[in-house]
């Protein structure tokens, strides 16, 4: 066991050097204003600029992939505007930020998107609810897209990534998990297509390898500054894949080829564990197969994270909920300090409350 490599051990990362291995992973906080950023949200990530990378919330590549409201997104001179704002104040802190890139497909409602269907692989519900203008709402079944179609999405996100180029993140993140638009290509439970985006596994992963090719593009070519996040192990919304070992075995060889800034993987949780019988772990197993850096996520602490990167099962840590509650996480790791408690009443509040006010050391 390699027990020289830490937290706080300095990586490469791309074509950044981080001063520590710790990751704000992507938490959906709900705070955007008709959907752009704000100045709040710039506090916010500027708060936890110390960090080795900070990734954003979900936001999205275009109206049609909001699913959630007050979520922010990447399609228009505002957001870019609003976007310009955090990313200032995350480099005025020092620090390191890239731009989550989504499309909610068919977890959506029609209340959110201006009265249209959302669109996803088939026309197969997910399962469960969402909140809206009009109330809580069950997740209605999407419209399948025509194969002419994804075209213009994979368009959406080569744009989204041009975007976050333009507001100033240091690179981006493709949300390829949880059961969104390019899961739902991913995994035979949600995608029962007969064209050539269904079907095969290679045939379900294409959409996925269009939009990686056409995001690496628009910074030369280069994968270095654009990272995925996929989730083996997801069970949200209704989420299976009938052999998820081969399913993302075959994607994750298929990304070696980018050469990414990192892949992200997702360790499976309480509610994936007691829906169905899933991967886990998930980490170690795809370290054998993916050339790149990776990230592991899954409700990890310090010395767990310590644990996972001494046995050099991952590069990096990302934290979710330890972040919203502990801006200065890696100083607290750092010293042994003791750790605010995180208030899920106010994760999504509309305001400061929760968001802004957990108290630093």
């Amino acid at each position: 066991m390699n027990t020289t490599i830490n937290l706080f051990t300095p990586v490469q990362l791309g074509s950044y050097t981080l001063p520590n291995r710790i990751v704000m992973a992507p938490m959906t906080r709900l705070r955007a204003i008709d959907n752009i950023p704000n100045a709040l949200m710039a506090t916010y990530y500027a708060q936890r600029a110390s960090a080795g990378l900070i990734v954003t919330e979900c936001t999205a590549v275009s109206p049609l992939s909001l699913g959630y409201m007050n979520c922010p997104g990447i399609y228009t001179e505002a957001q870019i505007a609003g976007w310009r704002l955090v990313t200032d104040a995350v480099h005025q802190q020092g620090g390191r930020i890239f731009l989550q890139l989504w499309h909610s497909g068919r977890i959506a409602h029609p209340a959110l998107l201006g009265g249209e269907l959302p669109v996803a692989p088939s026309a197969i519900a997910g399962v469960g609810s969402l909140h809206t203008p009009t109330g809580k709402v069950s997740l209605e079944t999407p419209r399948a897209l025509e194969t002419k179609e994804i075209a213009e999405i994979v368009e959406q996100f080569r744009q989204g990534a041009a975007n976050a180029l333009e507001a100033g993140f240091d690179g981006v993140e493709l949300h390829g998990a949880f059961g969104y638009l390019i899961d739902q290509f991913l995994q035979d439970g949600s995608n029962q297509r007969t064209d050539k985006y269904g079907g095969s596994v290679e045939n379900r992963s294409r959409f996925l390898l269009e939009v990686v090719e056409a995001v690496t593009g628009v910074w030369g070519g280069a994968g270095e500054r654009v990272g995925i996040k996929l989730s083996p192990s997801n069970t949200f919304y209704g989420m299976y894949d009938s052999n998820p070992k081969e399913t993302f075995s075959y994607v994750v060889n298929a990304l070696n080829p980018f050469d990414l800034a990192y892949l992200h993987m997702m360790e499976a949780n309480e509610v994936d564990l007691s829906t169905r019988e899933v991967m886990n772990p998930v980490t170690p197993y795809f370290r054998q197969i993916f050339k790149g850096t990776l990230i592991t996520n899954g409700g990890y602490e310090r010395q767990t994270g310590d644990d996972i990167l001494a046995k050099n099962d991952a590069d990096l840590v990302s934290f979710g909920k330890l972040f919203i509650a502990n801006p200065d996480l890696p100083k607290r790791f750092q010293t042994n300090a003791q750790l605010n408690t995180p208030d899920p009443r106010t994760f999504y509040a509309p305001d400061a409350t929760g968001y802004t006010d957990y108290p630093f050391l």
